[in-house]
């Protein structure tokens, strides 16, 4: 039986933070990056098979929220998650309420919290 690798798009404005998630999520997950929530949009149109979008919270042009609001309307099934460093501000609490994103993880970035809510959710 082969089993589907999982396709995760990480958006964060952050390079270093692009680059050690990539890394350190690689070889469990296809791992995407966008710099911005517009490429992060981008990213949704060139690239069908995402099946989980992980963006960072504050951003400049598009915070996470407002891009994950955009990308909701045209990409429906894909599954929705904030990373930030800050504490959960009621833009974030609207979104987990609303079931807009599934949950939202804090910055610094835990790797094992993030692969295992993802393999949970696909099992």
């Amino acid at each position: 039986m082969i089993v589907k690798k999982i396709t995760v798009l990480y958006v964060d404005d952050e390079p270093i933070n692009l680059k050690l998630f990539f890394l350190n999520l690689q070889k469990r997950f296809n791992i995407i990056t966008a710099k911005s929530g517009y490429e992060g949009l981008e990213q949704l149109k060139l690239n069908s098979n995402i099946d989980v979008v992980i963006s960072d919270m504050k951003m400049p042009g598009m915070n996470g929220i407002e891009f994950i609001r955009k990308a909701s309307g045209d990409f429906p099934d894909v599954l929705y998650f904030i990373l930030t460093g800050f504490d959960i501000n009621e833009e974030i609490a609207d979104a987990l309420n609303e079931r807009l994103i599934y949950k939202y993880f804090r910055k610094p970035f835990n790797i094992e919290e993030i692969e295992t809510t993802i393999t949970n959710l696909f099992r």
